[in-house]
């Protein structure tokens, strides 16, 4: 999942440091993350993963590091998989 991530904001979050040498704890923002490319990593993970971001989790943590938008992806993946 954290190689899918990488690869997603490598595509669509213009970063300042490449993806793939960030930690998975590392902050987003940090590196160059913007608001507009929050929404652009929202559609590529919703596509990736076939999973709806609830409006509950759209806030500036859930997009804060690898580790954070893991663990969100797995908590709806496991939602999704006990419906």
């Amino acid at each position: 999942m954290k190689t899918a991530l990488r690869r997603i904001l490598s595509e669509s979050a213009r970063l300042d440091i490449p993806a793939e040498g960030l930690a998975d704890d590392a902050d987003l923002y940090a590196a160059g993350l913007s608001s507009l490319a929050t929404v652009h990593l929202m559609l590529a993970i919703e596509d990736e993963f076939n999973v709806e971001i609830p409006d509950r989790m759209l806030t500036r943590r859930l997009f804060s590091s690898i580790d954070s938008m893991a663990a969100a992806i797995a908590e709806l993946l496991q939602a999704k998989a006990a419906a």
